[in-house]
Parts: C-alpha cells; sequence; structure tokens
C-alpha cells in the first residue's frame, strides 16, 4: 500500500496541467506546511525565524519544466534575488538550486553561464551554493558541471544519493575535489538496473557513502530524517574523532521541528531546507510521496477548512 501510494504521487508530481492549476491557486491544501512562501519577503522572515532557534538554512526557488531560455534566466535571476537577500538581511544561508531550472535540457552553455552568474554573485556575499541532484538520467551531466565549476569556485557543492548502485565510485572520483556534498537517500522513482529497489540496501549503502567521504575529510552533510542514520551518524564521528565542523545534518522545512533543535541543542549543526516560490506543486507531491504521515497531515488540514 505505502508503494502504490508512493508511486501514485510521484506521478502526479510530474503532471504539467495540475502544476499549472497549483500555481494559479497558491498555496493550498497543506503545502504552506513545506513551503515558506511564495515571495523571497515572506522565506527572510521564516529564515529569520530559523536562524533566531539556531538553525541555519538552505533556500531554494522552486522551479520545475522550465523549457525555454528566457525561463532560465528568470530563474537564475530568483536565485541572484535570494543570495542579496540572505547578504542583506545577514542571514545564516545558503542557496540551493536545481540545474534543470538553469537551462540544462536546453543547453550546455545556457546553464554554465547562468551558474557562473549566480556563483559569481555569491562570492561577493559569502554565499555557498549546492547544485540539487535530480533523476539518475541527469546525473552524470550534473557531475561533469559541477567539477568544472569546482575548478573555477570555492563556494559550490552537490548531492549524491544512496540508492543509486553508481554513488560509492562518485565519492571516489570526486575525492580529487575535497568536495563538499550532501548525501541523501534519493527521492526519484527509478529502475533496479540503476538503483537499490530493498531499502534496507539503500540505508547500507547511505551509511557506507557517510563513512566514506568524512573518512576521506571531505565535509558532509548527512540529509536525512532518519534515526537510525543520524544515531550511526553520531557514533562515526565520535568513533574517528571527527570534528563538528566537518558535518552537519539537514531536514526539509516542517518535517520533524522539534528533531532539529534537539539536534541543535544537543551541540550539532542543523541545516533546514526552505524551499519557496509559486511553483510549489512537483515538490510538495514528492514530500507526500516520501512519508505517508505527511498525507494525513494534509488530509487534517482540507478537512479542517
Amino acid at each position: 500500500m505505502e508503494q502504490l501510494m508512493r508511486d501514485f504521487f510521484l506521478f502526479l508530481s510530474k503532471n504539467k496541467t495540475l502544476t499549472k492549476l497549483a500555481k494559479r491557486y497558491g498555496l493550498r491544501f497543506g503545502a504552506s506546511r513545506f513551503v515558506a512562501g511564495e515571495t523571497i519577503e515572506r522565506a527572510v522572515e521564516v529564515i529569520k525565524e530559523l536562524n533566531r532557534k539556531g538553525l541555519a538554512v538552505t533556500i531554494d526557488y522552486l522551479g520545475e519544466f522550465v523549457d525555454n531560455e528566457q525561463e532560465a534566466n528568470e530563474m537564475a535571476n530568483h536565485s541572484i534575488e535570494a543570495i542579496r537577500a540572505i547578504g542583506a538581511n545577514q542571514l545564516n544561508s545558503q542557496l540551493s538550486l536545481k540545474m534543470t531550472s538553469m537551462g540544462l535540457d536546453i543547453s550546455d552553455e545556457l546553464v554554465m553561464k547562468n551558474m557562473r552568474r549566480i556563483l559569481d554573485e555569491a562570492k561577493i556575499h559569502g554565499v555557498f551554493v549546492t547544485i540539487d541532484m535530480e533523476d539518475y538520467s541527469r546525473c552524470q551531466k550534473t557531475i561533469d558541471i559541477f567539477k568544472q565549476l569546482k575548478k573555477e569556485y570555492d563556494n559550490v557543492g552537490t548531492v549524491l544519493q544512496a540508492y543509486l548502485y553508481r554513488t560509492e565510485k562518485d565519492i571516489e572520483d570526486l575525492n580529487a575535489y575535497h568536495p563538499n556534498l550532501r548525501l541523501v537517500k534519493g527521492a526519484y522513482k527509478e529502475s533496479p538496473e540503476v538503483a537499490f529497489p530493498d531499502k534496507k540496501d539503500v540505508d547500507e549503502n547511505f551509511k557506507k557513502i557517510i563513512k566514506m567521504h568524512l573518512l576521506n575529510g571531505n565535509y558532509t552533510a548527512v540529509a536525512t530524517h532518519d534515526d537510525a542514520i543520524i544515531e550511526y551518524t553520531k557514533q562515526l564521528v565520535k568513533e574517528h574523532n571527527i570534528p563538528n565542523n566537518q558535518f552537519e545534518f539537514q531536514m526539509l522545512y516542517g518535517i520533524r521541528p522539534e528533531r532539529q533543535e534537539q539536534l541543535v541543542r544537543e551541540g550539532y549543526t542543523m541545516r533546514v531546507y526552505v524551499p519557496y516560490g509559486t511553483d510549489w506543486y512537483g515538490y510538495f507531491m514528492r514530500r507526500l510521496a516520501e512519508r505517508p504521515a505527511n498525507v494525513a497531515f494534509v488530509l487534517k488540514g482540507i478537512f479542517k477548512k
């Protein structure tokens, strides 16, 4: 049943008609639990509140199905606006973005031009930028772009997904770049030809890549809501005397906020992934796909209205 629900919401996340409708009708039906708002001004208020609680942030302007140059340039402009807002408000925040929203599916020249614009602005304001990983078909291209940008900029990292067979090799391959990586389980529907189909294998691979990357001496963001993975990381760093400034935990805005604050009290860096913007529908559907508890929360919210 859980897998059926997951597949259903992942299917809905790719529906362009529903995406357009969602843009028109705004953040209703519980989406505001997971999305900070539609404007940068609203997102800044949310980040200030999180910072007051000792939480670090990474902000992401949401965008799906970017298929023309003008839209890609507009998405890059929104990222630059977010960087300036971080600087102007002295927020403890980084920036996350997707390569497809910068023009990955349109042309290499376009995506590199937009990324350089963003990273130049981020350098001025001291903002770190993480390139999100998307589905398997775009994985190699994203890594290639990251490698190129890492030769030119210090303030850029990317994401690797534990459910892909290739990730262990990618960790080895990227070690030469001393990368700051966010490690995640992975949230896209992938074929068993490229991804572990069983959760227990994904979890084991997740632990393996966390250990590899930390013991390579590289900065590691462990992005998970899973207590078993959090406890594994705590034990690992204790065992190997890895300092707290070499890693952090990351969670999504709106999911397990009490646990997030608890990790701060325990002395760990805890970063919250805060999305905002009008194009929230696909992101919201993927959050519902991940945890059935999220669906129950949303239904409760709808029937209260």
